[in-house]
């Protein structure tokens, strides 16, 4: 229940809407028995995104780019180049079909893959996302909406490694105005994705061994 999980990682920027179709499509393939579950990386270009928590006051977007409904739970989320998306089209019909305890564990893999590359992340209650930082210099770093299709996971995570933390200000993130947004290369841990996503896979097995049932 672990080997079989697909790795992917897309090179480029992925148009957002050719990645909510192919991820629609594999879910559809997973729950029909013909495709193995997956963990997929990649980056968007520029753009909001809005969950189904959305409220309409809190995209100012001054850029103007384009805002898409995503489907997933939450508010409003930026994506753009310099931050890791990671998608997860995991079976939770295998994996317990708990919902809770599926983002607990998500939270958790995260967690351990940033402290793999410097960062000492941690979830605070009462706010959706991981936190780094205390008292002024607190900030959110990651964050996390997901939507669950008959057990089958969409959406998932992201990343801030080394994306343009202005473009945040198009939106209140995640409907929290009180906190900033960081980065990887803000708090000086580089802008390069790749030992994130060698962290990122190296955690992957104990992210499944915790969310699955023994």
């Amino acid at each position: 229940m672990i080997d079989d999980v697909e790795w992917q990682v897309s090179e480029g920027l992925v148009p957002y809407d050719e990645a909510l179709a192919d991820m629609e499509g594999r879910v559809a393939a997973i729950q029909a028995g013909e495709a193995s579950e997956r963990v997929w990386l990649l980056e968007h270009p520029p753009l909001f995104t809005a969950g189904t928590s959305a409220d309409p006051s809190e995209l100012m977007n001054p850029m103007q780019f384009p805002v898409y409904e995503a489907g997933r739970g939450g508010r409003y989320t930026y994506h753009g180049p310099g931050q890791r998306v990671g998608y997860l089209n995991l079976d939770l019909g295998r994996r317990g079909k708990d919902i809770r305890h599926f983002v607990h564990c998500l939270e958790g893999w995260m967690i351990d893959a940033l402290g793999e590359v410097g960062v000492t992340a941690r979830r605070e209650e009462g706010r959706i996302g991981l936190w780094v930082g205390n008292g002024a210099e607190e900030a959110k770093i990651g964050a996390i909406g997901v939507r669950v299709k008959r057990w089958v996971t969409l959406h998932g995570f992201s990343i801030n490694v080394a994306p343009d933390l202005a473009h945040f200000g198009g939106i209140v993130p995640c409907g929290i105005a009180e906190f900033g947004v960081t980065s990887l290369k803000a708090l000086g841990k580089g802008a390069d994705m790749a030992p994130l996503d060698r962290a990122l896979k190296a955690h992957l097995p104990t992210f499944l061994e915790r969310l699955t049932p023994a």
